[in-house]
């Protein structure tokens, strides 16, 4: 079998990780960036064979070797660039957030479903295995019927990347795509992923902190569910020490997933005990798990677990949660429609 080449649009942070996985499971590198360090960087960190300014300038040259694209680079040309690769045949790694709006997001939905080759979105944290256990749980029942869930994501924005100032971050620009409520919509797609898309949305999306930035850096969020579910999300770029839980509460127990320490806890009595099941994986392990399923979804060996229908189901409701922030209300969501 020939050796995928696979083409890295946008060598940040994440392009990165991606590359040095992909190139570990055996494939050839190529990277495409306008800024000329962060090619150089990443050819420091694995053999990459071509590297280009533009989607455009790889596809001219490289078209006819590739085999496969991830698309790595700030949210506000996600689209553009998907359109680019799927016209072109190849089979695409969409990072989150599909695009920062629904409209376009949608247009990338219709084109897909016409065209040759797939594209799996990238929402990693479907991959974590302590989440996966988590899932497993609730749909044994394991704490009767969930009636309420707390997300909570703080984690401060100058920490994400020690190695370059927050404010020339993309997550600092409002233009680019960043953000506390698009970059970190993982918690909203897990919400869905676990109970489907709600029927209201209330939510308030501000800039609150001294963090120079332009974007929204704190996002408090109301799910409800016409079944009584309720699941509240926190998201901050502000907090220190950095806090990732996911609090499920039953009428037969709690479920409590944290990131650190990077454990599940089951308890299902008043003073519990509560029953402990530690993890060892590292954080690189989903986006390891994310590389291996995008190889052989690219081979049609298998289809996507992660789809752009479910990156319209997540757009939506923040699309919902902004009308909500910017209007005072909430608002009710009805069926989706068909893209």
């Amino acid at each position: 079998m020939a050796t995928p080449h696979v083409l890295i649009v946008g060598a940040g942070s994440v392009g990165r990780r991606h590359a040095r996985n992909l190139a570990a499971l055996g494939c050839t590198i190529s990277a495409v960036d306008p800024r000329a360090d962060r090619l150089r960087e990443a050819s420091s960190e694995v053999a990459v064979v071509g590297c280009y300014e533009t989607v455009e300038e790889a596809f001219h040259v490289d078209r006819r070797s590739l085999t496969a694209v991830v698309i790595a680079s700030p949210p506000r040309v996600h689209v553009d660039q998907a359109l680019l690769a799927l016209k072109a045949g190849l089979p695409v790694l969409l990072e989150k957030p599909v695009s920062p709006d629904l409209e376009s997001c949608r247009k990338l939905e219709r084109a897909a479903r016409t065209a040759s080759a797939p594209v799996l979105l990238g929402y990693t944290w479907r991959w974590w295995p302590p989440i996966a256990d988590v899932k497993r749980l609730l749909a044994a029942k394991t704490i009767g019927t969930v009636r309420h869930v707390r997300f909570v994501m703080s984690a401060h924005l100058a920490d994400w990347h020690p190695w370059e100032r927050y404010q020339d971050f993309f997550m600092a620009s409002r233009e680019q795509g960043g953000g506390a409520l698009l970059d970190e919509s993982h918690w909203v797609d897990l919400a869905l992923m676990f109970f489907g898309s709600p029927t209201s949305v209330t939510a308030r999306v501000e800039k609150i902190s001294d963090l120079e930035i332009e974007t929204d850096d704190n996002v408090d969020m109301l799910l409800g569910y016409d079944n009584g579910l309720r699941i509240s999300l926190h998201l901050d770029l502000y907090g220190r020490p950095h806090d990732k839980t996911i609090r499920f509460s039953g009428d037969q127990g709690t479920i409590l997933w944290t990131a650190d320490p990077n454990r599940v806890s089951v308890a299902h009595d008043a003073a519990g005990p509560w029953q402990e099941t530690n993890y060892t994986c590292g954080r690189n392990d989903m986006f390891i798990a994310v590389a291996q399923e995008f190889l052989r979804v690219a081979a049609g060996k298998r289809k996507a677990s992660c789809t752009l229908a479910d990156g319209t189901a997540v757009l939506r409701v923040l699309e919902a949660a902004r009308t909500s922030s910017a209007e005072g209300r909430t608002v009710r969501l009805t069926k989706a429609r068909a893209g």
